[in-house]
């Protein structure tokens, strides 16, 4: 049944008899058709996942307009070359900024990795000298 058709079911149901109500509430929940369960969460991925394959199929296109790496290949002239000169300049511009904070976001993670080391080496060093360990010179007896 539809939606429309539930709803009505329960309208009625509170009319004549209200526990039919909680049973047609159960059997909604536990079936699944009121979208509780977890297949709300999955569509939800499917549909964060179809974005970012469609982000990354952007970012391809957009790369093979690059023309030798270095020089963005613009679209059809607008017919204004200030502009088209304008706009190939800013847009080489953006990507190196794009790239410099790629670095960056970089050099900060391996700093941090770093620093998450050298705060366990040291922890490790610091217990090492509190219990030394047992060398095995114990006199006999």
């Amino acid at each position: 049944m539809g939606r429309p058709a539930w709803i009505a079911v329960m309208i009625v149901g509170f009319i004549v008899f209200w526990p039919l109500v909680l049973a047609v509430l159960a059997y909604l929940f536990w079936s699944g058709r009121m979208g509780c369960h977890a297949r709300g969460s999955d569509r939800f991925e499917r549909k964060m996942q179809r974005m970012q394959e469609k982000m990354a199929r952007m970012r391809e296109r957009m790369r093979a307009h690059m023309y030798g790496g270095d020089r963005w290949e613009t679209s059809p002239s607008s017919g204004n070359a200030a502009f088209d000169e304008y706009k190939a300049e800013t847009l080489k511009r953006l990507e190196e900024e794009q790239d410099a904070f790629h670095d960056f976001l970089e050099r900060l993670h391996m700093s941090k990795d770093w620093a998450e080391f050298d705060q366990f080496m040291n922890e490790l060093r610091q217990k090492d000298t509190t219990h030394p360990q047992d060398t095995g010179d114990q006199p006999q007896a």
